[in-house]
């Protein structure tokens, strides 16, 4: 869901906090470093190095965790892309509502804390599989757009399972 940066409340109302959003091109960036950084892991994964990549696997969990409980804003990637690529682009036209792209990080952190727990269990094919299975969803991201852990946040709001916020997070 898209927010006018520029829609007030009413005629003569304070303008609309521009906060209340965030650049929909952030979670981009974030998945394009997400989608590096997993393509790496798989490669570790896939030559044998299964402890450099459950490593790798480990900090890429982390980094999840981050976004999920802390938000989209406070991590790492956006406040890299606010101070690094933000004051090179002209300003998004729309502003995003952030609680889709947090309920993702928290899809990411399943998919990949779960691959880790299995490998730990002693299937090392988790480790490759958590990590193409979370690579698919940042490459579709960061190259077109589609955010995987977005689409199942809406569905499951229209479902009723969850609620949607009243103000963005």
């Amino acid at each position: 869901m898209s927010v006018n940066p520029d829609q007030s409340a009413a005629p003569g109302a304070p303008s609309a906090d521009k906060r209340a959003g965030i650049d929909p091109r952030s979670p981009r960036f974030g998945a394009g470093i997400t989608a590096v950084l997993l393509l790496a892991d798989l490669f570790l994964a896939l030559i044998g190095a299964t402890t450099a990549a459950a490593v790798l696997l480990l900090v890429i969990a982390l980094l999840f965790a981050w976004g999920a409980f802390a938000g989209v804003r406070r991590h790492p990637y956006g406040a890299l892309y606010r101070v690094a690529v933000r004051p090179r682009l002209a300003p998004p036209t729309e502003l995003e509502d952030p609680a889709p792209p947090t309920f993702a990080q928290g899809v990411g952190l399943v998919v990949t804390g779960l691959g880790l727990v299995v490998f730990a269990f002693g299937v090392p094919a988790a480790l490759p599989v958590a990590a193409a299975l979370a690579f698919v969803a940042a490459f579709l991201n960061a190259v077109f757009g589609y955010c995987l852990g977005c689409q199942i946040y809406l569905l499951l709001v229209r479902a009723g399972v969850i609620r949607k916020s009243a103000a963005p997070a």
